[in-house]
């Protein structure tokens, strides 16, 4: 069957597996999952992820989650572009540099984070944008030591890897915060390249978001 992808536009997570599909040229569905109307709470979708978090990928056998899980997933099953190298030792440099933004920037501060911060501390918003900025300003400082010797265009060289993935979603999410970049100029660099490819730019919130 043809996976179904559920999904929110402006979902940094979902944003990742959405370039990876295109990437390896996976024909999907998409399913919007509205998020800021809560519809990830809504019973049925509780079903296919009891996190009720995106996104979540069917691939008609069962139901996948977590994007980086997701995107392991379409690594073993579309051998086009990888997403990370076959060496064990590029391998783990690859995922430390993902990780990076998807364990340490994304978990706090993503969207339930924030409403917490409101709800159980009273941080209002320039306290929210302040923790925002914070957090992104000192994950993409490591980010960038840890890559700024790379070939590039890319992270990953000559073509996008799982780093890039990663990074072209988190730079997405600065730039709406106003979170001041001129200090990552090689991760700039790299999202740039990215920017050029179709299937990347394809995957851009602007592209996919509803059209109200």
């Amino acid at each position: 069957m043809t996976p179904i992808l559920y999904d929110f536009w402006r979902s940094s997570a979902a944003y990742r597996v959405r370039i990876v599909l295109n990437l390896k040229q996976v024909t999907y569905h998409s399913v919007a999952v509205d998020l800021a109307k809560g519809a990830q709470h809504a019973v049925d979708f509780l079903a296919r992820n009891p996190q009720g978090l995106v996104p979540a990928l069917d691939i008609g056998t069962t139901v996948l989650t977590q994007s980086l899980a997701i995107i392991d997933y379409l690594d073993a099953t579309h051998k086009a572009v990888p997403m990370v190298s076959s060496d064990p030792v590029a391998r783990s440099h690859v995922l430390a540099q993902a990780l990076v933004i998807a364990a340490d920037i994304h978990p706090i501060d993503n969207l339930r984070v924030l409403n917490r911060l409101t709800d159980q501390f009273g941080a209002d918003q320039a306290a929210r944008d302040a923790w925002y900025a914070h957090w992104i300003t000192t994950g993409l400082s490591a980010l960038e030591a840890m890559t700024v010797d790379l070939p590039g265009p890319f992270l990953g060289g000559d073509a996008p890897n799982l780093a890039d993935v990663c990074l072209v979603p988190q730079l997405y999410n600065a730039r709406r915060f106003a979170v001041p970049l001129a200090a990552f100029p090689r991760l700039l660099r790299a999202d740039a390249a990215a920017a050029d490819r179709p299937e990347i730019a394809a995957a851009h919130p602007d592209r996919v978001k509803p059209v109200a």
